[in-house]
């Protein structure tokens, strides 16, 4: 027997339907939540395509790359301290925060007059997001029992449908017709009141939610900063290494490859590099996952776009019905396949990421239809809709309750690892292919080859991630 199977109370043990999401006792935090993840996704979604277009504007293209791996690497910073405040003093104060700074590196960004300066701003976005993601994560854990949690966090996912569909189109038109600046500071001001707002109501939880900080005795361990810092770093080392190929930049990868093998243990729990049962295996799979699934998002439409010659327009219909397909599978998770134990739905997640990864490689040959590989990037999202929150759900069983935040920022610290590590690799092995006089198309397909192993890999181990409860006697 699962543990999601023993926990998960049935009716028939108190005579009543037990309540939903949107019941009473619950529906004022499911309406926070999701107004949170809303706002973060709307923000994410739109700003995104504006980079580029800002980096140019400040002359700052060779830059690039660190305007992008800012954000992650303040993501690992952001997930560890949120997740350990929380632990100490509840979710409530580091999801105000991130929200607060969500706000204001709107308002950095917008104002730049540098390129460092829009590193500066994507940093702090970065801190903000791995804050408020980590805590929206934890206070479900907090708030919710068992049987809910799936239900919520198939929400979560719900919640960026809107903003995959209005977002990206929406600041597009506002930076062509004003400025990507205008698209910066007008999110500033639509996120401004409802942070407001949703301090408002966080200040006012009333007594006895399950938000609230534990006692003082089972309180974890103050966030080691130090090595979420140096963990920060050498995931921005690493991004800015990749931007080239001379001696210059290898010493930079060099520099991020060591703090990252040195660092990056003492965050994450013992035994997750070798897959120990329960907790460690779980964190694993988060950033093979994520790192297989940010992998394909980037390099897919790299090579739809300058290889293929598929236009921009074409790709972003792709972009959305990833989106859209990823809170379906999510909450087909959630609700229709909620009696199956969830090891076996992260199973089939992969193996359908597996068979994205294989259209990728087969849409990679010039004599075949751009379009397979265009179907990588929605079969993609559909495996993670249906893995990720299973991987959470196990990762929150494995968990004591004063010990959630921390749980939840090793999985947010994994996930952002697993996207720089697997990114950079397949990046490092896509230009060795072309350096030995592959042809671009054939180093793509190479690359994407590679991507099989870490998904095969993810459907090997789920089991691993299972918690089982004695039975009866």
């Amino acid at each position: 027997m699962t543990a999601e199977q023993a926990l998960r109370p049935s009716p028939s043990d108190s005579g009543d339907t037990l309540p939903g999401i949107f019941s009473r006792p619950y529906a004022a935090a499911t309406l926070t939540f999701a107004t949170v993840m809303f706002l973060t996704g709307f923000a994410a979604l739109a700003v995104v395509p504006t980079l580029p277009t800002a980096a140019e504007d400040l002359d700052g293209v060779s830059l690039f790359p660190l305007v992008a791996g800012s954000f992650v690497a303040a993501s690992l910073l952001g997930g560890v301290l949120g997740g350990h405040w929380a632990d100490r003093a509840g979710a409530r104060r580091p999801l105000a925060l991130g929200m607060i700074l969500s706000v204001v590196t709107l308002l950095v960004s917008a104002s730049s007059v540098s390129i460092w300066q829009l590193v500066i701003g994507r940093f702090v976005d970065g801190l903000a997001a791995g804050m408020v993601a980590v805590s929206v994560t934890t206070a479900i854990g907090q708030s919710y029992p068992e049987y809910l949690r799936p239900r919520m966090l198939a929400m979560m996912s719900a919640s960026w449908i809107i903003p995959s569909l209005v977002g990206p189109p929406v600041a597009g038109v506002v930076a062509e017709v004003w400025s990507w600046r205008t698209v910066f500071y007008g999110l500033a001001v639509l996120t401004a009141l409802p942070a407001i707002a949703l301090v408002a109501v966080l200040r006012r939880a009333p007594e006895g939610d399950e938000t609230q900080a534990p006692p003082a005795e089972e309180r974890a361990s103050r966030p080691p900063l130090v090595v979420a810092g140096m963990l920060s770093l050498g995931a921005a080392l690493g991004q800015y290494g990749v931007s080239g190929w001379d001696a210059r930049h290898l010493l930079f990868v060099v520099a991020g490859v060591v703090l990252l093998v040195v660092f990056a243990p003492r965050l994450l729990p013992q035994g997750t590099w070798r897959s120990a049962r329960g907790l460690p295996t779980a964190v694993l799979l988060r950033g093979l996952t994520s790192g297989t699934y940010f992998t394909v998002e980037a390099l897919v439409p790299l090579m739809l776009i300058t290889e293929r010659r598929v236009a921009a327009v074409t790709v972003g219909v792709a972009f959305t019905a990833s989106a859209v397909l990823w809170a379906v599978a999510s909450w087909a998770q959630g609700k229709l396949l909620q009696d199956v134990a969830r090891h076996r739905l992260v199973t089939v997640g992969a193996l359908i990421m597996a068979a994205s990864v294989a259209f990728a490689v087969v849409g990679s040959f010039s004599g075949v239809s751009p379009v397979l590989a265009m179907v990588a990037m929605p079969l993609a999202a559909v495996g993670m809709g249906m893995l990720d929150p299973c991987v959470t759900v196990l990762s929150l069983s494995h968990s004591a309750q004063d010990r959630l935040g921390h749980t939840t920022s090793a999985m947010q610290t994994n996930m952002n690892l697993g996207q720089v590590v697997v990114l950079a690799f397949a990046t490092a092995v896509l230009n060795a292919g072309l350096a030995a006089g592959t042809s671009r198309l054939g180093g793509y397909a190479i690359t994407f080859s590679l991507l099989l192993v870490p998904t095969l890999l993810v459907a090997v181990l789920a089991v691993r991630a299972r918690k089982d409860v004695p039975g009866p006697g």
